[in-house]
């Protein structure tokens, strides 16, 4: 099967190597104030969604937030790709939203819906009006499916479908996951599999011969920082975006190498 209309991604790959994750000894979790909390988790607004064919590479690289392969990384196929209008540069990769088709009863199915993480971009094309092809030029909210999530709420030769969607907290099984990659001073941080909010706004980290560094966001959820840590036990204190804050210590014992993957607390659901 293939959508109906063309699609545009913007995709980036990344290499992780996944390990047995790794508990971290002790966590805790404050809240503060955040001048951008996540929107509504009640309010129902308008959009409209397309998909993509099953076996997509897409799903291979993972897309624009990073997460790599993401059937290995824990999401599947309940995943989205936003437009423009919606992705906020990166910023809400990892938030989860809910949809379900609305006002085409040839090609709804009735009294469903689907929860899905945002893990990809979908690029504009200029090539087409925003009322013709560019799906996900501006204005546009639009979100594309992989096909086995879009079946769930309509058949599929819907295509290019109105739908009602809403945000909600994410839920996840174990924790947080830290898979860090780099050389040297280099070290970069994905993080996935957040569960609450969905999406970070903020990383710091601690190497057990150090205090809290912050760190930047390089793309996606992918952080980074230049500091030598080598040989030191990694703690990480990560925001999310209603301003809940969760400190895991110890996440990385001081043998940690690059490529590893570890679990560490939690937010709740």
């Amino acid at each position: 099967m293939s959508p109906s209309l063309p699609l545009h991604f913007l995709l980036f790959t990344l290499a992780a190597v996944f390990t047995s994750p790794v508990t971290s000894h002790f966590s805790s979790a404050t809240s503060s104030p955040s001048p951008e909390v996540a929107p509504s988790l009640s309010e129902w607004r308008s959009a409209r969604a397309t998909y993509y064919a099953a076996a997509d590479p897409r799903d291979a690289v993972g897309g624009a937030c990073g997460y790599g392969d993401l059937v290995k990384a824990g999401y599947g196929m309940a995943t989205v790709g936003l437009s423009e209008a919606l992705f906020e540069r990166g910023m809400i990769c990892g938030a989860c939203f809910q949809l379900r088709c609305v006002e085409d009863l040839r090609w709804c199915i009735p009294g469903t819906s689907i929860i899905v993480t945002v893990t990809n971009f979908c690029a504009p094309n200029y090539g087409f009006t925003a009322e013709g092809g560019g799906h996900c030029n501006p204005p546009n909210k639009h979100f594309v499916l992989p096909i086995e999530a879009f079946e769930k709420i309509a058949i599929w030769k819907a295509g290019n479908m109105p739908v009602q969607y809403r945000r909600i907290k994410c839920r996840k099984e174990g924790g947080i996951r830290y898979t860090v990659s780099g050389f040297g001073i280099y070290l970069s941080v994905l993080i996935s599999n957040v569960a609450g909010a969905g999406d970070v706004s903020a990383v710091k980290i601690k190497g057990s011969r150090t205090g809290w560094l912050s760190m930047g966001r390089n793309w996606g959820q992918n952080w980074h920082i230049n500091a030598d840590l080598n040989n030191q036990a990694l703690s990480f204190e990560v925001t999310s975006s209603d301003g809940v804050t969760i400190t895991s210590y110890n996440v990385a014992p001081k043998d940690w190498n690059f490529g590893q993957t570890f679990e560490g607390k939690q937010f709740e659901s």
